[in-house]
């Protein structure tokens, strides 16, 4: 088991009771009370775990400017999405689909051959893309058939396996 790190507010004052809040990873990052407290009240404080996304990565298949497939990793996620999708949709899905994402990409296999996979890409007669996960499909990010097919470049180049490479 963890070793856990436990924090109170710095507004709950010495042998007082107060909640405390621990986090295994990442470490806690600003502490927010509600404005409905007023200044100087003890008051219950939460704290964000997840630092937002910030390294996204793209092919380097993809032109510099151009909109394309991204993907970063965060805390056991994989997050994907597509810098032109005017819905700003961030595919969330375990390392193992995305695992399974790119080995079938590696292998030429199409995802709708038939396999149960997490992810889904459908390509549209109109060369339009769209990649959701099964375990949220209601979000889906949408990409056109030149952009998708650099992604695929890159996957075949092995430029995304760090983010599933295993210890």
């Amino acid at each position: 088991m963890p070793a856990f790190t436990w924090q109170k507010s710095s507004y709950c004052g010495e042998g007082e009771s107060c909640v405390h809040v621990a986090a295994v990873a990442p470490p806690v990052i600003n502490w927010q009370k509600s404005s409905y407290c007023p200044e100087g009240n003890s008051c219950i404080h939460v704290a964000a775990t997840a630092p937002p996304i910030t390294n996204w990565q793209k092919s380097s298949l993809c032109g510099e400017g151009d909109s394309c497939v991204h993907i970063a990793t965060a805390a056991r996620s994989i997050h994907m999405t597509e810098s032109a999708d005017p819905s700003g949709a961030i595919l969330t899905t375990t390392p193992d689909d995305f695992l399974t994402l790119i080995q079938a990409l590696k292998q030429g296999r199409q995802m709708a051959d038939g396999r149960r996979t997490g992810i889904e890409v459908v390509v549209g007669d109109d060369d339009t893309v769209r990649i959701r996960a099964t375990a949220a499909p209601d979000t889906t990010v949408t990409t056109d058939r030149r952009k998708w097919d650099a992604f695929v470049l890159g996957v075949r180049a092995g430029e995304f396996d760090h983010f599933v490479a295993r210890p």
